[in-house]
């Protein structure tokens, strides 16, 4: 009979032993995620999880920390014979240096139902995201060593032809050495070792058998070392520590809602994005003005219809949602839109805008492809721009110079963000962050404003002229400008310096070093 089958004749709980994968949480599997996403009970070290292994789990799940020194087997079949699901997480795979067989047989022993739910062990991971493959065409035999415990005999491990995984031996690196070249194991064998891996801290220092102890002195656990020819393809297919902002800390002045899909991309050129918000959005203090419109909109009251952020776009919907209306009430209306996450927000609501700027994405952009009133092709005049109580008037003089009537409408305030907690504040002023982005000139005053003025180590990206202009009035060098007004081309503009400025240091012979680390007294990896 299998656990689940146990689990369900015996209407006791299940334990679900599961690997979370070697640290990069896009490794999770599927049925990892499925696991937790199921779980009563959670049995982990907090401190050894990724934020976004957690985030899988209900919001209303019981959580046993076992950094406390608890026993998490106890915990474990305490709960499960509750009557609950436990998920109790090993790091990698729960098989390979991991206390499966012992947590499993306890749990045996105790008569408590479980399961194995295997993750992407570090063995083949770490040396992938190191651009090490383990075997080639002239080498076909693997062969992987716990050495935590120490007491290897390393006579074992001498064939030359056989690629060795070394675990544990982070603080045992000249040991492992000596063992393996006393065993016959030429001093010349290309040796390596990786620390943090799958993570955008991760450092993977290439040397040798007899060089590796004092190359990778300063490594910080773990750390995981591959022996044999193979590492010689690192050369060729080291493709995650060369990416173009490969463990760049990047500032994001916006909320978590707003920077998904910005910091998306960030990560996929190595970055590490940290959003901030400058700005916090609320409600305007007399909401009869926007509930007037919304009416409005359903009447016939307006031809066309204006959005210029995607904030307007949330005002009006969640407006829509209060009245029980939906997407269908833009029946016989034009809609613009001013930029592109403006535009995506509208047909994620169900709405194809008519009208957005063909050049510069911005109000002024808008204006420029606005066509005309015409008395005999349009029957209303009227427009409508729910917008921000902080916006400009530029688009409204110039729609009413084309013959238009607009009513702008205030659907939400913008105010100053409160000030972030004092170690990211601590890092803005003191280089902790590679790069900031700017968005538009009320995240530079705002962001100034609430946490000081970013280091001059630190990499200035902003998304147009405005913006930049603003920032360079706040003291601030302006490094990279986006070539168009929107989010996903300043990461773009970013990602295109990072590459150039590790091709220059790479060319001239250099360190590869982050720009925070160019700052008095950071430290400098090799």
């Amino acid at each position: 009979m299998s656990p689940v089958d146990v689990e369900s004749a015996t209407g006791a709980g299940l334990v679900s032993l599961v690997g979370t994968g070697p640290g990069d949480p896009d490794l999770l599997t599927l049925r990892a995620a499925a696991e937790l996403g199921r779980a009563d009970v959670v049995v982990a070290r907090r401190d050894r999880l990724h934020p976004e292994i957690l985030a899988h789990c209900r919001a209303d799940v019981e959580f046993h920390d076992t950094a406390d020194g608890g026993d998490p087997v106890k915990a474990a079949a305490r709960a499960a014979k509750a009557g609950k699901r436990v998920v109790r997480l090993f790091a990698g795979d729960p098989g390979l240096a991991c206390a499966l067989a012992e947590e499993g047989g306890a749990l045996a022993k105790a008569g408590v139902p479980f399961e194995i739910v295997p993750g992407v062990p570090s063995v083949t991971a770490v040396p992938g995201y190191a651009g090490i493959p383990l075997t080639d065409a002239k080498h076909r035999e693997v062969r992987v060593i716990d050495a935590a415990e120490g007491g290897v005999d390393w006579e074992r491990f001498s064939d030359p032809a056989a690629t060795l995984v070394i675990l544990g031996a982070e603080n045992s690196v000249g040991e492992v050495a000596k063992g393996l070249m006393a065993a016959g194991r030429p001093d010349s064998t290309p040796a390596a070792m990786t620390n943090l891996g799958t993570t955008t801290e991760q450092e993977t220092v290439v040397s040798t058998l007899a060089r590796l102890a004092a190359d990778t002195k300063g490594m910080e656990p773990p750390g995981l070392i591959i022996v044999g020819d193979v590492v010689n393809w690192r050369d060729k297919l080291s493709w995650f520590e060369t990416k173009a902002l490969f463990g760049w800390r990047v500032l994001v002045p916006r909320t978590k809602e707003q920077a998904a899909s910005l910091s998306e991309q960030l990560r996929a050129y190595g970055a590490v994005p940290d959003e901030v918000p400058t700005i916090s959005v609320e409600p305007p203090r007399t909401p009869q003005q926007m509930e007037r419109a919304v009416k409005g909109l359903v009447t016939g009251r307006y031809e066309w219809v204006v959005f210029t952020s995607t904030n307007a776009v949330k005002a009006v919907r969640e407006k829509f949602t209060d009245y029980g209306l939906d997407a269908r009430a833009f029946a016989g209306l034009k809609v613009a839109a001013v930029g592109e996450q403006t535009a995506a927000a509208l047909v994620e609501f169900g709405v194809v805008p008519d009208l957005t700027p063909s050049g510069q994405q911005s109000s002024e952009g808008l204006a420029e492809v606005w066509p005309p009133y015409d008395e005999d092709l349009d029957p209303i005049n009227r427009v409508l721009l729910p917008r921000a109580d902080i916006a400009t008037d530029t688009l409204i003089a110039r729609l009413t110079e084309l013959g238009w009537e607009c009513e702008d409408v205030t659907a939400y305030r913008t105010v100053r963000a409160a000030p972030p907690p004092a170690p990211i504040r601590e890092a803005i002023k003191g280089g902790g962050f590679d790069a900031v982005l700017f968005t538009s000139s009320s995240t530079v005053k705002n962001l100034i404003g609430i946490a000081g003025k970013p280091h001059n180590v630190t990499v200035i990206a902003v998304i147009g002229p405005q913006t930049a202009k603003t920032a360079e009035e706040y003291g601030l060098r302006v490094d990279v400008m986006a070539d168009r007004p929107s989010v996903s081309a300043l990461a773009e503009a970013l990602a295109e310096y990072g590459a150039k400025r590790r091709a220059a240091q790479v060319e001239a012979g250099d360190p590869l070093r982050k720009p925070s680390q160019m700052r008095r007294g950071a430290r400098r990896r090799k």
